[in-house]
């Protein structure tokens, strides 16, 4: 059937898992269901449903419109929005050519395909209470109202008490500054927010220990495995500054881990979560479908704090849950006052303010190197990797890492990871395209990263180890699973730290640079910063003048309802 519909026979496996048993059968009564099949774009669809079809095929069928319809919601979600405005939805069918827009929303809605919700936002200056409708899929719209449900639950409950309040203000009280603030908010309150910079996480590791002192059950989770070691090394110094604890392992995971169960306390027999203090690090990246699984997993009388540094980039997935919870002020929120040292502190911390400044740097932690075009960006990066740091800054070439602003160009991270698997590991790449001893990026499901590096191939596929963990990817996947990575973007990179980072920035990266994206590109060293900068003014532009990407997401305005409601009945009581 592909054959006959002119595209190719690999879509087969890919088509099979999005659309499950009978895939054939439904793909011949609508074509266009082709484009529930990530990669396909609308033109290879209409394509296809013209070689099928016929003349019977055309720009008006309503199937062509509930479908184009179903895959702008999904792109708008792979750019972070959970649903969007009906008049911005409309108008982009337009542009893909549907006669009748209106038409086209108005079924996908009657078929459950999509739902429409409601918004009303705050009160204008005339008060009035414009509504707007948005319009979302399923799956995001449900997650969105667990989300704000669990949360209501949180803020409404009363902690589950383990120590006395005097043994709470007592460990206040042994602390200093933000920290005796953090510690304070969270034994009155299931639901508390924690801001800062990389140096803040000493104030959540003080949490957790005086939260298991006190007898809680108290665990951490970080984004990714990077984000967990550290914190973990974090936890094992204070525990050494403290004395012996009696804690075998430090209670950290990663959130995935923590969801599937392969790491963290385990569940009750009622599924919840075995603990009675959740610590979330890195809380931007909690995609609204994450954060919703987190919250409904809690037990009732638990505590979570999310933490995190607002300055950097916001989730792979849809949402902005941190950003969100922040701008609703719905439960205490506390600054870290702790600042990043050194001259990387003061350049990143100047960044989060909108300023590029010049810093002092004698110990050479910030070094720019300037370059005319995108093949001598990646020379001086190679160098800098292979030689220059290794032998001035004393980082190994294992300790440092790339990160440049996407996969393509000239400069992105296929042509440098090329360049570098050249002069740090060369081989034939018997294994598409990998070799033992490579440095990879490994992405088992959409928005997750794991760094580690290649092991061996065989018939069961490429063998990797990832943060020490094993891990087996069967040769299909790949392709598709499986990066080079000695140069990540910053979304990758995201939730971890090494001791030296080179940014490349190429002249053609203007416009994806941002404030949030140097914040965080800049804010993954912890000891050395090499910057391949032949982005000129873009980049001091870029910190001044261009923030984060907007998204539209309900939960704001489901919190405002849950918080009123609240409100209400507690008057009503």
């Amino acid at each position: 059937m592909l054959g006959e519909g002119g595209a190719p026979e690999t879509l087969a496996p890919r088509i099979a898992a999005a659309l499950g048993e009978g895939a054939e059968e439904r793909l011949r009564a609508d074509p266009w269901q082709l484009l529930r099949v990530r990669g396909v774009r609308p033109e290879q669809a209409d394509g296809f449903a013209r070689a099928l079809l016929g003349t019977e095929c055309g720009p008006d069928d309503e199937r062509r419109g509930r479908a184009l319809t179903v895959w702008l919601l999904e792109q708008a979600a792979l750019a972070g929005h959970t649903a969007l405005d009906a008049p911005e939805l409309t108008a982009a069918l337009a542009q893909r050519a549907v006669p009748d827009p209106e038409a086209a929303l108005h079924g996908t809605l009657a078929e459950g395909e999509a739902l429409a919700f409601q918004d009303a936002p705050a009160t204008d200056e005339e008060g009035e209470r414009p509504v707007r409708v948005l319009v979302g899929l399923e799956r995001y719209a449900l997650a969105e109202e667990s989300l704000a449900d669990g949360l209501a639950r949180l803020i409404g409950s009363v902690p589950r008490q383990s120590g006395s309040s005097e043994d709470w203000e007592r460990a206040a009280a042994s602390a200093r500054g933000s920290a005796a603030e953090l510690l304070r908010a969270v034994a009155g309150h299931g639901l508390v927010l924690h801001t800062g910079g990389e140096a803040s996480r000493a104030e959540p590791a003080r949490l957790l220990g005086e939260a298991r002192r006190l007898g809680l059950r108290a665990w951490a989770a970080a984004h990714g495995p990077l984000g967990r070691d550290g914190f973990a090394e974090l936890l094992r110094r204070s525990q050494e500054a403290g004395g012996p604890s009696g804690t075998p392992a430090p209670p950290v995971a990663t959130v995935a881990g923590l969801l599937s169960g392969a790491e963290g306390p385990g569940r009750e027999d009622d599924g919840s979560l075995a603990l009675d203090l959740l610590v979330v690090l890195d809380a931007p990246q909690l995609d609204v479908e994450s954060a919703a699984l987190l919250v409904e997993s809690l037990p009732d009388g638990a505590r979570l704090v999310l933490a995190g540094d607002p300055g950097v980039l916001w989730s792979a997935g849809p949402g902005r849950v941190f950003a969100d919870l922040l701008a609703a002020r719905v439960c205490p929120c506390v600054a870290s006052r702790v600042p990043d040292p050194g001259p990387l502190g003061e350049l990143v911390s100047g960044i989060g303010a909108g300023e590029l400044s010049e810093v002092a740097a004698p110990g050479r932690e910030v070094v720019i190197v300037p370059v005319r075009d995108a093949g001598e960006a990646v020379h001086r990066t190679v160098q800098l990797v292979a030689d220059s740091v290794p032998r001035a800054i004393g980082v190994p070439v294992e300790q440092t890492t790339v990160i440049t602003p996407g996969h393509g160009g000239a400069a992105g991270t296929r042509a440098l990871n090329a360049a570098l698997k050249a002069r740090l590991n060369p081989g034939p790449g018997r294994f598409g395209g990998f070799d033992p001893g490579d440095r990879i990026a490994y992405s088992p499901a959409p928005g997750r990263t794991l760094p580690g590096h290649v092991v061996k191939a065989d018939a069961e596929g490429l063998h990797l180890s990832c943060s020490g963990a094993p891990v087996v990817v069967p040769r299909e996947r790949v392709e598709t699973q499986v990066r080079h990575g000695w140069a990540l973007t910053a979304h990758q990179a995201v939730g971890g730290r090494w001791p030296a980072v080179v940014v490349v920035l190429p002249g053609d990266a203007a416009r994806a640079l941002s404030r949030p994206w140097v914040y965080t590109a800049f804010g993954r060293a912890s000891r050395h910063l090499s910057v391949v900068h032949g982005a000129e003014q873009a980049l001091p532009r870029a910190v001044a003048e261009v923030p984060a990407e907007p998204r539209t997401t309900r939960l704001p305005d489901l919190l405002r309802t849950q918080t009123q409601a609240a409100e209400e009945e507690r008057a009503a009581g």
